[in-house]
């Protein structure tokens, strides 16, 4: 069997033979082709020797650097003029510059040309979105690639200082790359004064603390990881804060475990929910439940309940305590209503026909069939439950809405579909 060439196994799926790629569906088309082309390098870079089994002859790493050269020239034309709102060719692209540093380090390509290649790229995408990692290439660089690659960073450095301020602050394309080389340099050269300097910015967000941390995890600088994950929880009581928590747990698993106790006393502290409160009292058990009952019916009832449900699993609290404080919280009831239905039927299936029965009070044909589907669900729960009064209620609010909707066929076609009555 004739074996054909890696380039001409590959390259026809990176490259795209339409002109319609404004059109969303074609440039899903040739996303999901060229995903199917990188899929084939890493195969080619991993386990060469297998290729022949795809039809491609055995490439050598200098074949295969050089076809994910090419096919990362050739993936950023093809976004350049795409609709890529699905993300398909981004994903495509980005995935083959993952594996370019992989393949210039087996392929002992010349480490001057490397270094040319890996700084010029970003300025040849046209999208301006795409950038090389320098730590990635380093072990292909080595410290004369390395070299040369800080010679350019500084050459652009100083044309980044002779620009003038765009409109509104904007800066250029060039002081964003910059920014970035800066940022990939501090953490190759391990220095973290330049680490913080280049990723905290000006310090005015958590993200930015969250950066540095991750910078600082990067290098194996574990004492000042940990140190700036916390910094970026007590930044301010912000989604970025907050989100910011849940890493900074995961190192103290990891590094810290005896400070672990105490970060989630102050993640309830400062975000109550169901969630920090079920590490709350997994911490310091059932001592702390008439703080948590506290904390959650002042800040967030709906969180009270899901606690009291899903951490306690005491359903009947939580039905109290909905019933007490959130009588129009549909969303609460929906979910709280099927696990109380055991206990109550009549009760629960009269909340979660409400719920249903609420759904329908605005015209909006994209919820009848699955309004028609739940009365299906709750008319089978209602039966099982062998409670001729459960039957009933179900039964009549069906009735009801076929009262209330006559004049809106479609509804009442879904109903008659369904076999309701």
């Amino acid at each position: 069997m004739d074996l054909m060439s890696l380039a001409d196994g590959v390259l026809p799926l990176i490259r795209a033979q339409s002109r319609d790629l404004w059109r969303y569906e074609v440039a899903n088309d040739q996303g999901d082709s060229m995903l199917d082309g990188v899929a084939l390098l890493e195969q080619a870079l991993d386990n060469p020797e297998e290729m022949p089994d795809l039809g491609i002859a055995v490439p050598t790493p200098q074949e295969t650097y050089t076809v994910i050269t090419q096919a990362i020239r050739s993936a950023l034309k093809v976004i350049a003029r795409a609709d890529d709102s699905s993300g398909i060719i981004g994903t495509a692209c980005a995935e083959l510059l993952e594996l370019h540093p992989r393949a210039a380090e087996r392929a002992d390509v010349p480490q001057l040309k490397l270094a040319d290649w890996v700084f010029n790229l970003p300025f040849t995408d046209e999208l301006q979105v795409f950038e090389t990692d320098p730590v990635a290439y380093a072990p292909a660089l080595g410290s004369t690639g390395m070299e040369r690659f800080k010679q350019h960073v500084e050459v652009l450095r100083a044309e980044v200082a002779k620009e003038e301020p765009g409109p509104y602050g904007l800066r250029s394309h060039k002081a964003h790359v910059l920014e970035w080389f800066d940022k990939r340099l501090a953490v190759f050269d391990k220095d973290p004064e330049a680490i913080i300097r280049t990723h905290l910015r000006d310090g005015s967000v958590a993200g930015w603390y969250v950066d540095v941390s991750e910078a600082f995890e990067e290098i194996g600088d574990i004492p000042r990881t940990v140190e700036w994950a916390k910094q970026a929880v007590l930044f301010d009581y912000g989604h970025q804060s907050r989100d910011a928590a849940t890493r900074w747990r995961r190192l103290l698993i990891e590094h810290l475990p005896e400070e672990h106790d105490d970060a989630i006393r102050t993640i309830f502290q400062r975000w109550p929910s169901a969630a920090s409160a079920a590490g709350l009292h997994r911490v310091d058990g059932d001592e702390v439940l008439g703080r948590i009952h506290e904390t959650l019916e002042e800040k967030n009832s709906s969180e009270l309940v899901r606690f009291q449900w899903k951490t306690l699993k005491n359903v009947q609290l939580a039905w109290e305590t909905a019933t007490r404080l959130l009588p129009e919280d549909d969303c609460i009831w929906a979910e709280l209503a099927e696990a109380y239905t055991p206990i109550d039927p009549v009760a629960a299936l009269r909340v979660r026909a409400r719920v249903v029965s609420d759904a329908l009070i605005e015209t909006d044909r994209r919820k009848y069939r699955p309004a028609a589907r739940e009365f299906v669900k709750l008319r089978k729960e209602a039966r099982a439950t062998g409670n001729a009064e459960a039957i009933a209620l179900v039964d009549s609010v069906i009735g009801r809405m076929r009262e209330l909707y006559p004049r809106r066929p479609r509804l009442m076609a879904e109903f008659d579909q369904a076999g309701l009555p």
